[in-house]
């Protein structure tokens, strides 16, 4: 696990995430004592005398943020010598504090954790390496998989949060639908900030942004489709306050686009490409379940995207191959040409600059047209082009004649 690997020799890591994603569940099974700073006794304690944090073996500080001088605290002790694994941190909000702290930059190794990929979850059995994909070490690809549209579907909604991910549907809808009621009503309201405390219009930017989950329509086209309750929508100060505080609290995940260095593509455009930090909670949001998905109901706010299932499998996608990206310590961004002629859905970068290109299509069989845009990059990066796939719903692995691999979604995994 990279967690571990980073623990072997480095003093101090921060878990960056969501509610809800385990980070606290990862950080207390290494750790020798804990802090709960969520607890208003251990916060108390802790507020009163911050240095009480430092001790011996690995500790872990959960909920950091609600007294920001332990940051302080835990950079002091690196700088003084603390020994790899001293420390964990774990955040599910960035903090505010009225005085300064410091970035930890050299000290404090973030990393973020994210809802469990596809190939995290139970059952999951997958024969296909992204990262020796992205080595230039698959070779021929191989693997079956009995995984179709229904199973995509389930996942989709059942959530990457570890905690909801195995409840029966009910609960489960209940579960996300709290969580969501929680984020708009008690998180919301402890804001110093009088326009964020207004959770229905928080709610209903939210939504519009849901229904843009994985394109890069603009915020202002989402803006003027979170109309609230007399038809109006939030002002752009507004949004972008909300849109600055979710992203805070983890919950937004936007996919950056991808910036060359010494690759001439032309010009590209530099709009994100949308993602909540799990497309179970843009389902939620716009009412679907994973029959609605099935049935092709697209009851959407925002007009003129494509179909939600193929989105929303496009959403799930990236989150596997994000997670699974981060064993190799490679970055995943997203390429789109200025005019819109040329997309492709994912590039993962290596630390050696190592390039593989992913498209996602909500399909079982690719055919020359659904590989287009892949052809266009391999034509213009050459064997800077380590690898290049169609990710599909598809039943089985192998790769083209033209060298482009062919992998379900089920079969990928680290």
């Amino acid at each position: 696990m990279v967690l571990d690997d980073l623990m072997s020799g480095l003093p101090a890591i921060a878990l960056d995430g969501p509610k809800g994603v385990g980070k606290t569940a990862t950080a207390s099974r290494r750790a020798s004592r804990t802090w709960a700073l969520d607890s208003e006794s251990q916060r108390a304690i802790v507020a009163a005398e911050p240095s009480r944090v430092a001790g011996s073996g690995t500790t872990f500080i959960d909920e950091w943020q609600h007294v920001p001088t332990v940051w302080d605290v835990v950079r002091r002790a690196v700088d003084d010598g603390a020994q790899p694994a001293s420390f964990l941190l774990a955040g599910s909000a960035t903090p505010k504090p009225r005085a300064p702290i410091h970035s930890g930059a050299g000290r404090i190794v973030s990393l973020r954790m994210r809802p469990m990929a596809l190939c995290e979850r139970v059952g999951a059995n997958p024969t296909v390496s992204l990262n020796a994909l992205l080595r230039g070490e698959a070779g021929a690809l191989r693997g079956d998989t009995p995984a179709g549209l229904d199973h995509y579907a389930h996942e989709i909604a059942a959530s990457g949060f570890p905690g909801i991910h195995g409840l029966p549907e009910r609960l489960r809808r209940m579960q996300l639908d709290g969580y969501l009621q929680r984020l708009a009503s008690k998180e919301l309201r402890t804001e110093d900030d009088p326009v964020l405390r207004r959770p229905e219009t928080l709610m209903s930017w939210l939504r519009s942004y849901a229904s843009a989950e994985s394109t890069t329509t603009t915020y202002e086209k989402i803006r003027n489709a979170a109309a609230i309750g007399d038809g109006t929508p939030p002002n752009r100060p507004t949004t972008l306050r909300y849109r600055d505080w979710l992203t805070s609290m983890w919950l937004l995940d936007p996919v950056p686009p991808w910036q060359p260095l010494g690759i001439s593509l032309g010009a590209l455009a530099s709009s994100p490409r949308h993602q909540l930090a799990d497309p179970a909670l843009s389902l939620r949001l716009l009412s679907g379940s994973a029959r609605s998905l099935l049935q092709g109901r697209d009851d959407v706010v925002l007009p003129g995207c494509a179909p939600l299932f193929g989105r929303l499998f496009e959403a799930l996608a990236t989150l596997t191959v994000r997670v699974c990206a981060q064993v190799s310590d490679a970055v995943v961004s997203h390429l789109r040409t200025k005019r819109g002629d040329h997309e492709i859905d994912l590039i993962v970068e290596g630390p050696e600059r190592e390039l593989l290109a992913i498209e996602v299509k909500l399909a079982s069989a690719i055919g020359d047209d659904d590989v287009r845009h892949l052809d266009w990059l391999r034509g213009r990066l050459g064997s800077r082009l380590t690898d290049a796939l169609v990710v599909t719903t598809g039943p089985a692995a192998y790769r083209r004649r033209d060298g482009i691999g062919v992998v379900p979604l089920a079969l990928l995994g680290p």
